[in-house]
């Protein structure tokens, strides 16, 4: 029998994350995802499917550290939860990273109750590497100890399916965006379908598709700050009308066409 759904128990299997990662409870962290669930982490690097290939990402990146999340806000549309966040990352050798971040969690019902189906995390590798070495040598020893455990963990092909994370839209995706949520902010209509096609998937808020001028018009006004491109998707924060939330812009594989903006936002208005 399906479960039913409500926010509370999707926002319930998401938080109980962050409590296993602080724990270093392996078991209940890889416990939280469905058989042959995917952990896209940074986003745009090689995938992690099913739980022998999740616990050995769990050796690499989470069980050496000490992480902590700091989170502006949850949002839920569908059976997608998306957190607005930053983490903030202690290593073995005392350096401490904080990253901007995006994750967007995908959920299944099953016998067990709720679990992550997919986890995309949105973050900046190259931004996370600047980072870490301006901590100096204790920085540098981390990056030193963790080419030789990723490749004792994943292998020579997982180590440099990571560094796939340093590719994808960059600053020319985020340029695009800019250009798009002006044109958005603006209300013109017209600079937004000069940047998209009859092709683009817009929904607003995420779940309902809308035209390029029901966009243009809703997304009037909005305010964005936080940018983060990862792989061939750009997300930021937004705050569209009284609602915050995120948006994640996809681009097409193999050239910078928006093929998809879908804008996740609070269920209630905030007066943040």
């Amino acid at each position: 029998m399906p479960l039913e759904r409500t926010d509370e128990d999707l926002l319930a299997a998401v938080r109980a994350s962050p409590r296993a990662v602080a724990a270093h409870d392996k078991d209940a962290w890889v416990g939280l995802f469905a058989e042959q669930a995917a952990v896209h982490d940074p986003y745009g690097s090689r995938e992690h499917i099913g739980p022998d290939a999740i616990a050995r990402f769990y050796n690499v990146f989470i069980a050496p550290n000490a992480i902590a999340f700091r989170v502006d806000r949850d949002l839920v549309a569908g059976y997608t939860v998306v957190r607005d966040l930053h983490i903030e990352t202690t290593m073995s050798t005392g350096a401490t990273v904080t990253v901007p971040m995006h994750l967007r969690y995908d959920l299944v019902g099953t016998d067990g109750g709720w679990r992550i189906a997919r986890l995309a995390a949105h973050w900046e590798l190259g931004v996370m590497i600047a980072r870490l070495l301006r901590t100096g040598p204790s920085g540098l020893l981390a990056g030193a100890k963790l080419g030789p455990q990723l490749v004792a963990e994943l292998g020579i092909g997982g180590a440099l399916g990571m560094m796939r994370a340093l590719r994808g839209v960059g600053g020319s995706g985020k340029r695009r965006v800019r250009r798009l949520f002006a044109a958005a902010a603006s209300g013109d209509s017209g600079g937004v379908r000069a940047l998209l096609d009859e092709r683009t998937v817009i929904e607003l808020p995420a779940g309902h598709t809308v035209s390029v001028a029901e966009f243009a018009d809703r997304a009037r006004d909005m305010k964005w700050d936080k940018m983060i491109a990862a792989g061939r998707t750009v997300s930021v924060s937004v705050r569209v009308a009284a609602s915050n939330g995120v948006a994640f812009v996809e681009f097409a594989p193999d050239r910078p066409r928006i093929t998809a903006v879908r804008v996740f936002l609070d269920a209630e208005p905030s007066d943040d």
